[in-house]
């Protein structure tokens, strides 16, 4: 992924939150201190732990149904070992152009499956346009080119788009029509849960999906990710997948405590929404001080825990210079992104609003 971070000056300013990205976060109260419980005493390894059974099974009661769920160390992990449990070698799995498993993940989706090829597709705000999904399974049907295998949904998505019920049973339904299995990147998930106001096994195995990558980091754990498994046939011997890959954690209970911290009284979904409402406020104190944006235009719908803002380079200079981190995204012809995350403030956003305004209120008295 080519991006340009914050190079901060001697005299920049030193913050204590910052946008640049979610990962940026602490771990919150609730994972911290179930992290804390599960230090008290001797545990079995390798995941043969309480912690880890009450984390799986809390899984199973958020998303009310019987899933296999498995912890990894991180989102890479997560994707390639999802896509190389659907896929053969042969095989290609679709994604948007986008995707963080084509842009961010240094191939490992290709190397875990043994070669699987990714094919990229394209979509206006990073959503899958469904026509791409048709054009690229019938594009060609010899033996000489990679057979779609697997559609690959990230939601959010990329840009901070949620995927509506609508839409994400529109491509579900093709992907079914056309033999594909469907994996959902959910780096974010809560993020969309809660945009969206829908219950999680709505917008994931009763809206089609087969394996989900369900993130944890961005939303205030310390480390690890769950895949989860809604088709259980799939998951055979991904215990030795996760084994293979370095990912079989021998302390599992400190990946899975944290989860069962966030998710036995609902934190995910506070956190998740406080994120969202920050990203809302970002969203209108930036339109307020352009109404009109002509310096800084906001250039995807704001719908989870992420703003793209379009800046001149010289304004992205000077913010960073007043010590704000954030990522400029080549890939997106240079829009900053501006992550909020669980324990922004709106103090936060309104600093940055207000150094924002200083650095364009010169320009606009020429």
């Amino acid at each position: 992924m080519n991006q340009q971070l914050t190079r901060r000056s001697s005299k920049s300013t030193i913050r204590k939150r910052h946008f640049a990205s979610d990962n940026y976060a602490g771990i919150c109260p609730e994972a911290f201190d179930a992290m804390h419980e599960a230090n008290e005493r001797h545990e079995s390894s390798y995941g043969n732990d309480s912690w880890t059974q009450k984390a799986s099974d809390l899984i199973r009661e958020v998303f009310e149904t019987d899933c296999e769920v498995f912890f990894v160390f991180n989102g890479t992990s997560a994707n390639s070992l999802s896509l190389a449990s659907l896929c053969q070698s042969y095989n290609s799995a679709l994604c948007h152009e986008l995707a963080h498993l084509e842009s961010a993940e240094c191939g490992a989706p290709e190397f875990f499956s043994n070669g699987a090829k990714v094919l990229l597709l394209r979509g206006d705000h990073a959503k899958i346009d469904p026509q791409e999904i048709e054009q690229a399974v019938n594009k060609r049907t010899d033996i000489h080119y990679p057979k779609p295998r697997v559609l690959s949904l990230t939601q959010p998505t990329e840009v901070g788009t949620v995927y509506s019920l609508r839409e994400l049973k529109t491509l579900t339904d093709i992907a079914r029509r056309l033999g594909l299995r469907v994996h959902m990147d959910g780096a974010r998930f809560a993020n969309a849960v809660v945009s969206l106001g829908a219950k999680p096994k709505d917008i994931s195995w009763k809206a089609g999906v087969d394996v989900l990558s369900l993130g944890g980091t961005k939303n205030g754990l310390s480390v690890g990710e769950a895949v989860v498994f809604f088709n259980r046939e799939l998951a055979r011997d991904f215990d030795y997948r996760c084994k293979q890959a370095g990912q079989l954690a021998s302390k599992m209970r400190f990946l899975s405590a944290p989860w069962v911290g966030v998710l036995r009284d609902g934190a995910w979904l506070k956190h998740a929404k406080h994120a969202n409402e920050m990203a809302k406020r970002l969203e209108s104190r930036i339109r307020q001080l352009d109404p009109g944006q002509r310096e800084v235009r906001i250039v995807h719908a704001v719908e989870s825990n992420a703003v793209f803002a379009k800046m001149p380079e010289q304004v992205v200079e000077k913010m960073h210079g007043r010590g704000w981190k954030f990522y400029t995204h080549v890939g997106t012809e240079g829009e900053a992104r501006l992550m909020c995350a669980w324990d922004t403030t709106p103090g936060d956003v309104d600093d940055f609003a207000r150094d924002l305004a200083t650095i364009l209120k010169p320009k606009r008295l020429r």
